[in-house]
């Protein structure tokens, strides 16, 4: 999920504070070289989320900041109960559906090899579908799955086990099920609600179309060579003593549950500050030609607000003005420069992770406790911290 829109009392305190805290240090620091510019951005994030921290009473809060070939990542609270330290860059995390930028530049990355085109019907690798499935599937595209236009209810409808009340696993026998028995809510490519059923459907396809399993693409394609060692579907031991324990609304400890790799594609990563970090300096790096196709790919914007008939939970972490592959994009305002982002929520922790692709910077944020103010304020909080540090 993204995080909600806020505009309280926790994102105008840190934003002013901020902008005092700016000003201290150019007074005080004025001069500084680009080389000794790290002292600068430590105060910044250490004074930003310890803030961020005090007013929303999470049990713990992570923060991570790219700029140019800077990272500062800090970490408030306590990362796993009652006594445990503060999570740190080696904190492992559920990233929700941050995971759905991951599956779009999957996309993007097969697009640049010629395995799948942007445009090409979802029926090209589920034939089935092409005789089986309601009329405006066979409109359906790749890119209508990845801009939330594809006519999808956000979940797959499911029924539990009777008495257990939980749902069986997902297979892909199952996404496609509903599609040959249901209607799609609107026609692919008309207006915009927000679906993890299309994310996961996506994956599938992508993963039919490469002839391998989703989460072996992801670790090709982008974890692998950008050695994101932490950034898994499925977590060993030892990564397992570096997790954040998720809350529920209540504080209740939340189990960490594994999610199937059919379902893998909407949010089944996990993943770590430094890891996140890697991930941005990889984005922001617009004049590299290692991997300039891609990203190029990747952050183009092809889905307009203007002329959609409906757009359906997409503001929550800010106004939508445009979709790309997974991104959620915001056009400039005001001091604001344009910011690609997403949001995630699942098993108790709230993650957000914005960047600003031609100014050279980006913030990731996550907070352990399903809480809707703070995960209203972390976005925010996230979007100001970009705008200081990397004004219009």
């Amino acid at each position: 999920m993204n995080a909600l829109t806020f505009t309280g009392s926790a994102s105008h305190t840190i934003r002013w504070i901020a902008i005092a805290a700016v000003m201290l240090v150019a007074f005080t620091w004025g001069g500084i070289k680009n080389a000794q510019a790290d002292p600068f951005l430590d105060e910044m994030v250490e004074f930003t989320g310890g803030v961020f921290y005090s007013e929303q009473k999470v049990p713990a809060v992570i923060i991570g900041v790219v700029r140019q070939d800077e990272i500062s990542i800090r970490g408030f609270g306590e990362r796993a109960g009652k006594g445990s330290s503060a999570p740190d860059a080696d904190t492992v995390l559920r990233i929700g559906s941050i995971t759905k930028a991951f599956t779009g530049e999957l996309l993007a990355h097969l697009v640049a090899a010629k395995s799948v085109d942007l445009t090409q019907p979802i029926t090209r690798t589920w034939p089935e579908l092409a005789a089986n499935a309601k009329a405006d599937v066979g409109h359906m595209r790749l890119i209508d799955l990845v801009t939330h236009a594809g006519g999808l209810p956000r979940e797959l409808p499911r029924k539990g086990i009777p008495g257990k009340g939980t749902n069986p696993p997902t297979t892909a026998q199952d996404l496609a099920d509903w599609l040959t028995n249901n209607p799609l809510i609107f026609k692919p490519g008309k207006s915009v609600h927000y679906s993890n059923y299309g994310f996961d459907l996506l994956a599938l396809s992508l993963s039919r179309a490469a002839k391998n399993p989703f989460p072996a693409l992801i670790h090709q394609h982008i974890t692998g060579p950008l050695n994101m060692k932490d950034t898994v579907f499925a977590l060993s031991e030892e990564q397992r003593k570096r997790f954040m324990q998720g809350h529920g609304f209540d504080g209740e400890v939340m189990s960490d549950v594994a999610i199937g790799h059919v379902t893998g594609g909407a949010g089944g990563l996990y993943s770590t500050p430094n890891d996140l970090m890697k991930w941005m300096q990889w984005h922001l790096d617009c004049f590299s030609q290692n991997g300039a196709e891609v990203r190029m790919i990747d952050h183009a914007l092809y889905l307009m607000r203007d002329g959609l008939e409906t757009v359906s939970g997409m503001d929550e972490s800010g106004h939508m003005d445009a979709m790309g592959l997974g991104w959620v994009a915001m056009m400039p305002k005001g001091d604001r420069p344009f910011i690609l982002q997403k949001a995630g929520g699942l098993q108790g922790t709230f993650s957000y992770i914005a960047f600003a692709p031609t100014r050279g910077v980006a913030v990731f944020i996550a907070i352990n406790k399903f809480d809707f103010a703070g995960a209203a304020a972390m976005a925010s909080v996230a979007n100001d911290l970009i705008t200081i540090l990397a004004p219009r």
